[in-house]
């Protein structure tokens, strides 16, 4: 499997780079996985985090470039630690042995053959709670159905739906068209959600879509297509959380806080379309204190882990 880093094209930029033998791509990764920190997540969405928590991993690097990315010191300055596939399956026993209720991977896509392989190892050691593949929702389709069997929840982002913004924010030609038949297969994948006798999901797709100042008319056109095309085969995730970081200084449209009453707005339409599956986020969730500390934490054996918390609801 890890073959496919030696011409890689495991996400839509296509490098086809040798990473086997360092040569970097897009996404600045080679044939070693780097991660920045491990945790337990709470208040995520509620049937994802529990009351445990969701055993998040953050991994670094990204193939996007969003220009407001909470994340920038990871996703774009590739803060973190490389790992064995060995250490990575280790990495999801221990999480398991803390209690969290399933295994969130945070920007997998550059690593998914890297991931395939160390599942693999924790399924033989006994890892049998869902595994959730957390993306920005850029993803190759020939990816996706690589996960298959592997996968339990997708949690794919849809950021936009004019390309003009996400050329713009995140340097994603096409996003939209990508991101459309990316999530059709992870649909068509792990079908409509299923949820245990406590209400966390076991299988299914959750797609987020956070809301940017002064895009109301562009999150109307994405929670549309959502529903057109998968009326509520799908949850949807309305996310408020936006908070203007890294660069977003430079395009001044952007560089606020969403106006409430958009949200608001936008909630609204997605009701009155027909949408029934779904979660909404509390006011005050626009703080750089909901961004995680990436400090290596739960990364080696022994390492401590925290829970962090954001906060949303049923909507």
């Amino acid at each position: 499997m890890t073959n496919l880093l030696s011409h890689c094209t495991l996400c839509p930029r296509n490098c086809k780079v040798d990473r086997l033998n360092n040569k970097l791509g897009f996404c600045n990764s080679n044939e070693n996985i780097k991660i920045s920190r491990v945790s337990l997540h709470n208040w995520e969405e509620p049937c994802i985090s529990g009351t445990k928590g969701s055993g998040t991993v953050f991994f670094a690097n990204c193939n996007l470039r969003c220009v407001f990315c909470q994340n920038h010191s990871i996703s774009q300055e590739g803060f973190g630690k490389e790992v064995s596939v060995e250490r990575l399956s280790e990495i999801f026993i221990e999480q398991q042995e803390r209690g969290a209720h399933n295994i969130n991977l945070v920007t997998p896509t550059h690593y998914a053959a890297q991931i395939i392989e160390a599942i693999k190892l924790s399924k033989a050691k006994g890892l049998n709670i869902p595994i959730l593949y957390n993306s920005n929702g850029y993803e190759s389709v020939e990816t996706i159905k690589l996960l298959k069997g592997y996968i339990d929840v997708y949690l794919p982002d849809f950021k936009y739906f004019a390309d003009k913004y996400a050329i713009k924010y995140s340097h994603a030609p096409n996003y939209f068209e990508i991101a459309a038949k990316a999530i059709n297969e992870m649909v068509n994948q792990v079908g409509e959600a299923q949820f245990d006798e406590n209400n966390l999901i076991k299988k299914g797709v959750i797609i987020r879509h956070l809301m940017l100042p002064g895009l109301l008319f562009d999150s109307k056109k994405v929670i549309d297509y959502i529903y057109r095309t998968f009326g509520n085969k799908v949850y949807l995730s309305l996310m408020n959380q936006y908070t203007p970081m890294f660069n977003a200084e430079k395009y001044p449209e952007i560089n606020k806080p969403l106006n409430p009453k958009h949200y608001d707005a936008l909630i609204d339409y997605s009701l009155s379309i027909g949408v029934k599956n779904g979660f909404i986020q509390e006011p005050g969730t626009n703080s750089e204190s909901f961004v995680p500390e990436f400090d290596l934490r739960g990364v080696e054996a022994g390492a401590e882990y925290k829970v962090q918390s954001t906060e949303y609801s049923d909507g």
